[in-house]
C-alpha cells in the first residue's frame, strides 16, 4: 500500500511577516526576482509561488535567503529563513552580518580571511549591494559597547602540567591565565609557529601594527593587488589564531583594534582591485571588530571609507549616509582633523549626486576644521595624513564632480605640488582629475600629456581603479578622436603594452 506522504503545516511565520510588511503574494515574488537579478540569478516566482510557500512548501537553493533578505531591508531588522518558518540554507548575504558578540564576529570574520585566502574566485565576483549598508551602520550607531572581550582560557588547548598554576588571572586582568602552554623551565610560550590557544603579548600587537603600515605602505605605492593575497594569508595564519588565543580585557581591546586595521586595509586592496562585493563584507566586519576594541572613533573611519567606495560607485546618498552616521555617531569633540576628513568625505557624495549647494558647503565646512587645527592636537593614526594636500585633492575631485573644471584644476595642481610622491597611487588619480579639468577647459595638449602620464602610472601598478581612472578619461576623449593630440595619446598608450 503505498504511503501517502505527511500533509505539510501552514507557515504562520512567514505569513505573519507579509501581513506586517504590507506586501501582497506577487509583491513579494516580484521583490524576490528583483532580488535575486543583483546576484545574476534569474527566478521567476510569481503569486502562486508564495502561496505554497504559506501551504508549507520549502523553497529551494539560497531562495530562503532571499526571502528573509527582502524582509531584511522592508522591517529595518537582520531576519533569517528561519525566522520566516523556512529551512536554513547558506545566506546570500554571508559576510554583510553584524556580529551580536565579539566571539560570533571572529567567526564571521574568519571564515572570509579562510575563503578569500583559498583564492576562491567567486568571492571577488560577489556585488556590491547598497541595501547591505544599512542595518551594520545602524546596529554600529545604537549598539551597546561589549562588556568583555577577554579570553582568559582557550578551549581545548593543550596544557603541560608544568604549566599549570594553582590561580587563574582575574577577570581584565593581562596577567597569563592558567593553563596557558609554556616552554619547560623558562616560562616563556612557544613561539614558533602560533595556534590558537596561546597567550597574546604586546610584542604580538606591535607586530600586527607594523604589518598594517608596511601593507598600508605598499598599496599607496603600488597598488592593492601588489600584496593583497599575503596581507589575507597573514590575517588567516597570524591574526586569527591570536584572535582565538589567551588575553586580558585590556590586551583583548588592543588585539581587536589592530584586526579591525588590518581587517579595513584588505577590504580597501580588494576595493582597489573592484572585488567591490568582498571589500563592502570586509568593511562590515571591521567596522564591527572595531566595537569590540571599544573604538568609536575608528568605527566612524571604516564607515568614511564604506562612504568613500559607495561615492565611487555612483552610490552618492549611500555615501552622504554613511557618513552623516558616522559623524552623529563620534559626536562634536572629535579632534578637528577628524572632522575636516568627515566633511570632505561627505562632500564626495554630494558631488556625486551634482548638489551644488551642499557640495560647497561641506568643502568650506572641511577647510574651516582644518585650519583650526593645532601641532599640538591628538589626532589618531589614521587620519593624520589628512593635510593641505589631500584636501586640496577632494576640493579637485568635487569641483569636477560638479563640471567647475577651472576650481577642479587648481585644486589638482596644488595638491599634485604638496602631496608626497610616496603616495603614488592618489598623486596618479589627481593627475587624472587634472587631465580632466583641463580637458573640459579646452586644452586638449595639455589634457592628452597628463592623460598618458597617469597611463603609464597605471600601467606599473596592480589596481583596478586607477585603470578606470584612465578609462574614465579616454571616454571624455571620444568626441576629440580624431584630433592629433589624441591619436598621439592612444599611441603611447598602445606602445605601453
Amino acid at each position: 500500500m503505498t504511503q501517502r506522504p505527511a500533509p505539510r503545516t501552514p507557515n504562520r511565520q512567514l505569513a505573519a511577516l507579509i501581513a506586517e510588511a504590507g506586501f501582497s503574494n506577487a509583491g513579494l515574488a516580484r521583490r524576490v526576482d528583483q532580488l535575486g537579478l543583483e546576484h545574476g540569478l534569474d527566478l521567476r516566482y510569481d503569486k502562486t509561488s508564495v502561496t505554497r510557500w504559506l501551504r508549507g512548501q520549502q523553497p529551494r537553493g539560497t531562495t530562503p535567503a532571499l526571502i528573509a533578505e527582502v524582509f531584511t531591508r522592508r522591517l529595518g531588522r537582520r531576519l533569517t529563513a528561519q525566522d520566516l518558518g523556512l529551512d536554513a540554507c547558506a545566506p546570500v548575504y554571508a559576510g554583510l552580518e553584524y556580529a551580536a558578540t565579539p566571539e560570533e564576529a571572529v567567526d564571521i570574520v574568519g571564515g572570509l580571511w579562510r575563503k578569500d585566502s583559498g583564492n576562491h574566485a567567486e568571492l571577488r565576483r560577489i556585488a556590491f549591494t547598497p541595501a547591505g549598508l544599512v542595518v551594520p551602520s545602524r546596529d554600529w550607531l545604537i549598539g551597546r559597547a561589549d562588556e568583555r572581550v577577554a579570553r582568559l582560557e582557550a578551549p581545548g588547548a593543550r596544557v603541560p602540567a608544568q604549566g599549570r598554576s594553582s590561580g587563574g588571572a582575574a577577570q581584565g586582568s593581562d596577567q597569563a591565565p592558567a593553563g596557558v602552554p609554556r616552554q619547560r623551565g623558562r616560562g616563556v610560550p612557544n613561539r614558533a609557529e602560533r595556534e590558537p590557544g596561546q597567550k597574546v603579548t604586546a610584542g604580538d600587537i606591535a607586530a600586527l601594527r607594523s604589518v598594517s603600515e608596511l601593507f598600508r605602505t605598499l598599496d599607496d605605492r603600488y597598488g592593492g593587488g601588489h600584496a593583497r593575497q599575503a596581507l589575507v594569508r597573514y590575517l588567516e595564519h597570524e591574526c586569527e589564531p591570536m584572535l582565538r588565543g589567551v588575553y586580558g580585557e585590556q590586551t583583548g581591546r588592543r588585539l581587536f583594534a589592530a584586526a579591525a586595521d588590518l581587517t579595513r586595509l584588505v577590504g580597501w586592496t580588494s576595493y582597489d582591485i573592484a572585488a567591490h562585493g568582498l571589500a563592502q563584507r570586509y568593511f562590515v566586519q571591521a567596522l564591527r571588530l572595531s566595537q569590540a576594541a571599544g573604538d568609536r572613533a575608528y568605527g566612524a573611519y571604516v564607515l568614511v571609507t564604506m562612504s568613500r567606495q559607495a561615492a565611487y560607485l555612483g552610490h552618492g546618498r549611500e555615501a552622504v549616509q554613511l557618513v552623516r552616521v558616522a559623524q552623529q555617531g563620534l559626536g562634536s569633540a572629535a579632534p578637528a582633523v577628524v572632522q575636516a576628513l568627515m566633511h570632505a568625505a561627505e562632500a564626495r557624495g554630494h558631488g556625486v549626486l551634482g548638489e551644488v549647494r551642499a557640495c560647497t558647503a561641506a568643502l568650506a565646512r572641511a577647510e574651516r576644521c582644518l585650519e583650526a587645527a593645532r601641532p599640538g592636537d591628538e589626532v589618531p593614526f589614521w587620519a593624520r595624513s589628512f593635510d593641505e594636500a589631500e584636501l586640496a585633492d577632494e576640493f579637485a575631485h568635487c569641483h569636477r564632480d560638479l563640471q567647475q573644471y577651472r576650481a577642479a584644476a587648481q585644486h589638482a595642481e596644488r595638491s599634485l605640488q604638496l602631496r608626497s610622491p610616496a603616495h603614488a597611487r592618489s598623486r596618479l588619480f589627481c593627475r587624472v582629475v587634472l587631465a580632466t579639468a583641463r580637458l573640459g577647459l579646452g586644452d586638449l595638449d595639455q589634457a592628452c600629456r597628463l592623460g598618458a602620464e597617469a597611463a603609464a602610472q597605471a600601467a606599473d601598478m596592480r589596481s583596478a581603479r586607477a585603470l578606470e581612472y584612465v578609462k574614465d578619461f579616454e571616454r571624455r576623449l571620444e568626441p576629440y578622436k580624431d584630433a592629433a593630440p589624441v591619436r598621439t595619446y592612444r599611441d603611447k598608450v598602445a606602445a605601453l603594452g
